[in-house]
C-alpha cells in the first residue's frame, strides 16, 4: 500500500500521506488512485469535480459546506501552505460541533478527506497558496452555506498572523447555533 492514512480527532476526518519517490531529479507520487483510497478509508468514494484556488496570506475561506447534495473533499495544497480545517455539522452526532485541523503544504504534500457533513475551510500561511480538491458532488450556490469561522462554540484555533481576508459571506457567516443545517 503505497497510502498512510493517519486519524484525526474526528473519526470520519482522514489525513493521507502518499509515498514519495524523491531523487536528485526530483520526485513523483500518485496524488489519487481510486483503488488505493478506497481499499484505505473502506468504502469507494466517486468524485466528479475539481477544483483549484490560489489565495495570499491570511485569506481565510470557510467555513462552507452544502445543505443539499453535500460534498465530501480530498484537499490537498501543491503550492505554499495552508491550516485546514473539517467541523462535525451533522445534528445528533457525538462529535457534533468539534473541528479538525492540519497543516497542508506543497512541502508535506499530505491531503485531508472530508466527508459529506462538514463544513470546510482553510487559513493561508504562507505568502501564497494554491489548493487543490476533488468533491463527491457539484457545487451548487443556492445550497452553499456557511458557517462563522471564529465561532466561540466551535473554538477552531486558527494560527493566523494577523487579521484574516475574508470574503463578505464568511465575515457575515451565522455561528453554528443558527447556522441552517440538515436534519
Amino acid at each position: 500500500m503505497k497510502l498512510i492514512v493517519i486519524p484525526t480527532s474526528l473519526p470520519e476526518v482522514k489525513i493521507i500521506e502518499p509515498k514519495v519517490f524523491s531523487d536528485t531529479r526530483g520526485f513523483f507520487f500518485e496524488s489519487f488512485n481510486a483503488q488505493e483510497f478506497a481499499d484505505a478509508l473502506g468504502q469507494h468514494v466517486e468524485f466528479v469535480q475539481d477544483n483549484h484556488s490560489f489565495s495570499v496570506k491570511n485569506v481565510l475561506r470557510g467555513l462552507h459546506y452544502q445543505l443539499v447534495r453535500p460534498q465530501g473533499k480530498l484537499v490537498r495544497v501543491v503550492s505554499g501552505e495552508v491550516f485546514d480545517v473539517a467541523v462535525d455539522i451533522r445534528r445528533g452526532s457525538p462529535t457534533f460541533g468539534q473541528w479538525a485541523g492540519e497543516r497542508l503544504s506543497a512541502e508535506n504534500k499530505r491531503q485531508i478527506w472530508i466527508p459529506a457533513g462538514f463544513a470546510h475551510g482553510f487559513a493561508v500561511l504562507s505568502e501564497q497558496a494554491e489548493v487543490l480538491y476533488k468533491t463527491t458532488d457539484y457545487w451548487f450556490a443556492e445550497h452553499e452555506r456557511c458557517t462563522l469561522w471564529n465561532d466561540s462554540q466551535i473554538g477552531i484555533g486558527w494560527p493566523l498572523d494577523g487579521e484574516p481576508l475574508l470574503a463578505a459571506k464568511d465575515a457575515n457567516a451565522p455561528p453554528l447555533a443558527d447556522a441552517d443545517l440538515a436534519d
